[in-house]
């Protein structure tokens, strides 16, 4: 299999997938009513304690192997085109990181998994149009209203022009309470005609 040493085959086997882009009103899509207008949501799979996809993601954020990444992106890519998920998404933003952050962890994790998205849909990435203009803290052991408050207002449009009337699937790593993405989304949705789709690589369950 490609890849084999970075994601081994058993791995690729037994990680529990979600199939949440099968399923219309899923839990992820559900974390987000009454909150900010997503078109739809899905993950890839689940971010237990001890899962694999959670020691893969630490590898990939902690370890800066990125290849991880680029790897679990195409593999979902593959299964949300498949699905018909990606069909009427016009292009892919990755959760952007502060420059400084990702100047000390030398990339953006959701940048490296959307170019893997990307090269299975074959759908533009873009990293210029929506910008984290503020540092936040950390979101772990945060309650949900804390979390939403630490994001509040951290992110703006710097290519306005760029995304007017597309559908954007914003991309991210993992989903906890939502509040980065619903951050994110409720920035996109100031521009004229943007609609937003979301997936990540996981979804925890709080």
């Amino acid at each position: 299999m490609r890849n084999e040493n970075l994601i081994c085959t058993e791995c690729y086997v037994v990680i529990p997938r979600t199939n949440y882009h099968n399923v219309e009103d899923n839990p992820v899509a559900q974390l987000f009513w009454g909150r900010c207008m997503i078109e739809k949501a899905a993950a890839f799979s689940f971010y237990n304690k001890g899962s694999r996809i959670r020691n893969l993601i630490h590898n990939l954020k902690y370890k800066g192997i990125r290849e991880i990444g680029y790897e679990l992106g195409r593999i979902y890519g593959l299964s949300l085109k498949a699905s018909g998920f990606t069909k009427d998404i016009d292009l892919i933003i990755p959760v952007p990181l502060h420059p400084g952050k990702k100047r000390i962890r030398g990339f953006n994790q959701s940048e490296t998994i959307s170019k893997g998205i990307a090269d299975a849909t074959h759908l533009p990435v873009d990293i210029e149009s929506l910008a984290r203009v503020m540092v936040s803290a950390t979101q772990t052991k945060r309650s949900r209203y804390e979390r939403w408050t630490n994001v509040e207002g951290i992110f703006r449009i710097i290519e306005p022009q760029t995304i007017i009337s597309k559908h954007v699937l914003l991309v991210d790593d993992v989903i906890t309470t939502g509040s980065t993405i619903e951050s994110c989304a409720n920035e996109l949705l100031k521009i004229e005609g943007v609609k937003v789709s979301v997936v990540a690589l996981a979804f925890a369950v709080v």
